[in-house]
C-alpha cells in the first residue's frame, strides 16, 4: 500500500491535496486542506478535482485555505501596486518650488500616496 493518499475521484490517481467533507444539516460542502489521516465520510482530491469541484443546486461550497500554501495576491492587489510603481517612476522635481507640493513639502518621509500604498523618499 502506497503512503501516499490518492484522489477519490474514479479513474484518477493523482496524489490527493484537499479533503472534502458535506454537513448535510447546512446543505454545505466543505474542502479544506489534506486531513491528517483518512475518514470514512470524507473525500480526498487532487488539485484539479478540487478546483472543478462544484455543489448541487441551493448547497454551498466552503474552500477553506491551507496557510502553509502560497498566497495569490488579488486582481486589486496587483492593480495597487502597478499604479504604485507607475507613480514612483514618474520624475519628482524635489526643488522648494516644486509645482503641487503643496502641504507635503513639510513631510520629510513621504512623497505620494496611492489608496493605502505610500511611495517613501530616500534618507539623504
Amino acid at each position: 500500500m502506497s503512503p501516499v493518499r490518492r484522489c477519490s475521484r474514479t479513474a484518477c490517481g493523482r496524489p490527493a491535496v484537499a479533503t472534502l467533507t458535506y454537513v448535510y444539516a447546512d446543505s454545505t460542502a466543505v474542502l479544506g486542506p489534506l486531513a491528517t489521516y483518512a475518514e470514512p465520510h470524507c473525500y480526498d482530491l487532487c488539485a484539479e478535482h478540487g478546483e472543478r469541484l462544484t455543489a448541487p443546486r441551493g448547497w454551498e461550497v466552503v474552500r477553506l485555505s491551507d496557510p502553509s500554501a502560497p498566497v495569490r495576491p488579488s486582481g486589486d492587489d496587483l492593480e495597487a501596486l502597478a499604479n504604485a510603481v507607475r507613480e514612483a517612476a514618474r520624475p519628482h522635481d524635489r526643488g522648494p518650488s516644486a509645482p503641487g507640493r503643496g502641504p507635503r513639502a513639510a513631510d520629510p518621509v513621504e512623497v505620494a500616496r496611492r489608496g493605502h500604498l505610500r511611495v517613501l523618499r530616500s534618507p539623504e
